[in-house]
């Protein structure tokens, strides 16, 4: 039985969190979490949250225990992107990119 977490609009761009990602896909939750603690990327802190957050529900809903657990599917997906504009010179202005991520983590048992 599987179970999800979503986390929706992360302030990091999708391609940063995908690093992150493609790490931890197919890994047992333990491992995949002490991979992550030591990780340099700040997305490596809001993909642990949503990991920690299937994990619960998979304990309270489906009374799964957590040390069978696998991370079976997780997917960082482009959220919606807010645009914004810094002047240049010239009277001109360029536009900034402030990018977002949806993140989901599917859990099964082994």
């Amino acid at each position: 039985m599987e179970v999800r977490a979503v986390a929706k609009y992360i302030r990091v761009s999708s391609r940063k969190v995908r690093l992150v990602v493609d790490l931890v896909r197919g890994r047992p939750v333990n491992e995949a979490m002490a991979l992550l603690r030591f990780m340099p990327q700040s997305a490596a802190r809001d993909v642990a949250k949503v990991i920690k957050s299937a994990v619960a529900n998979a304990e309270q809903n489906n009374h799964m225990s957590a040390e069978d657990l696998l991370i079976t599917r997780i997917m960082a997906d482009e959220g919606p992107t807010m645009k914004r504009f810094r002047p240049r010179a010239h009277g001109r202005a360029s536009p900034i990119l402030k990018r977002s991520t949806h993140i989901t983590v599917v859990v099964d048992e082994k």
